[in-house]
Formats: C-alpha cells, structure tokens, sequence
C-alpha cells in the first residue's frame, strides 16, 4: 500500500456490511422491544461514529445511536444518585436479550458488545432534543448528560465528499490505515480524524474522467502537513466537528496525527 491516498482505498467488504446490518437490527429490535413496546429493527437508530460518518476500514468500533422515549429522560433523572450509570444497566440488559453469550457491559458513555469473532458494538442510548441534536448518559464523576449532533456531521461530510468527488474519505479512510499499521500503540480518535481532513482538504477534491493535473504527486499530502504544522501551536490544535460545529478533544490525538502525515508526506 502506498502511503499516499489511494482511490477508493481501505474499503470494509460487503460480506462485513452485511453481518454488521444483521447485528444492528438486532440491537434495534431490542432495544425497541424494551422501550418502544415494539417489534421494528429499524426504527429510532441509527449508524455513528466513523462507520456512520463513512469513513471507517474496520470493526473493532461499531457505533449505533438508539433514541428513547422522551418520558424515559424524567425517568432516569430523576432518579437518586447516578441515574445515568442505571440507563445503560437498563439498555445492556435488553440486549443481553438477544446476545446472552457475548461480553456485554455498560462504560462510561455507552454499552459496549464484544463479539466472539473481533467485531465490537458500542450502544449510546440517547434522547431527541429540538433542534436534532441528542443528549446522552455520561455516568463518570457521578452522572450527567452530553450532547451530540452526528446527523449534522453526517450530512457535512456526504456532502463535502461529494464536491471532492471521493476524496475527503478516502484520505480519512487512509489516515486510519497508516495509524492502525504503523502507529498502533498511539491514541489518535476517528473523529479527530474525520475533523482535521474536513477542515484542512479546502477545495482539493479527485479529478473527473479526462482532466489533468498540474501539481507534481505528493502535493495534497504535504498541503494537509503544512495545514497541521500551521494550526498545531504550543497551545495546541482546536477543531470543530464538521456540521455540529461541536469542540473536537484533540490534546491526545494530535501526536499521533502528526506522525501519520509525516509519514503520507
């Protein structure tokens, strides 16, 4: 592989995609049956994360959103000490429903699925605000609730890929190639990832079908250095997230970061 972008590089298979689907509408179903009163595998979830942003190349961290009902919110908060930590006990004993033999625990923010063949589901129970934003359980430091828009990153990125004609995915999608091949003992997040490629692609985008380009191979890697190395100060590198415009933690990613795009370079 080479280290630099490649076209439509570092694909998940399809046979994947497929046991990943029978997994997600199993999850859905349950958690449906728990707190739906009903028997859909495709209503109120949805994909997020890396794998719903498009730009994952494996399955050691499959995001799913499940929305709840809004009365479940008062529910929970409403109870004593940390209510957030007995959401995600509520939600990993409905899925310990369909998968009684998997390692199934509740984390922090989320339930996580350890499946027996490597693959890994993490489950974030969450509440519908207004706007299309989610709150979500947080139960660390005795409990409280975030809040995500990955609708909104979602629809930032397809569309941002589209204008770059393929390009914003699969320099993602090769960022994490050369981060879990070479710098696998670094921290670097997918959505720090996902973040610094939206920002610092500008207008560079693949070539359509008989044009030419005037810049030598190698240029795009080094514009997205250059970018790294211009916003990467003693203070650190602040990113938003493409669409929500939430603040991205970036203070243990950006070694990491670094390294990949010397390295592309």
């Amino acid at each position: 592989m080479s280290d630099r972008v490649q076209k439509y590089g570092e694909r998940i298979s399809q046979q994947t995609r497929s046991l990943i689907s029978l997994r997600y509408h199993t999850v859905t179903r349950a958690i449906n049956n728990e707190f739906w009163n009903s028997s859909s595998d495709t209503s109120h979830s949805l994909y997020v994360g890396s794998y719903g942003r498009n730009t994952a190349i494996d399955t050691s961290d499959i995001d799913i959103l499940v929305e709840l009902p809004s009365n479940q919110f008062d529910r929970f908060n409403n109870l004593s000490g940390n209510g957030q930590s007995r959401l995600l006990q509520t939600v990993r004993r409905a899925i310990l429903n369909v998968y009684p033999r998997s390692d199934v625990r509740a984390d922090g923010q989320v339930v996580k699925i350890a499946f027996s063949d490597g693959m890994d589901f993490e489950i974030v129970p969450a509440f519908k605000s207004w706007d299309g934003s989610y709150k979500y359980p947080d139960s660390n430091m005795g409990g409280n609730w975030k809040s995500t828009n990955p609708k909104a990153e979602q629809e930032a990125m397809a569309q941002k890929n589209r204008y770059s004609n393929g390009l914003l995915y699969d320099t993602c999608r090769h960022l994490r190639f050369i981060r879990d091949n070479y710098f696998s003992s670094y921290h670097l997040s997918g959505i720090v990832i996902d973040s610094f490629v939206y920002n610092a692609i500008g207008d560079w985008r693949w070539l359509n079908s008989g044009e030419s380009s005037t810049q030598p191979s190698g240029t795009y890697e080094q514009v997205l250095l250059d970018y790294y190395n211009r916003h990467n100060t003693y203070w650190g590198m602040t990113l938003y997230a493409p669409g929500s415009n939430d603040s991205v933690s970036t203070e243990s990613s950006v070694e990491c970061l670094g390294k990949v795009l010397r390295m592309m370079v």
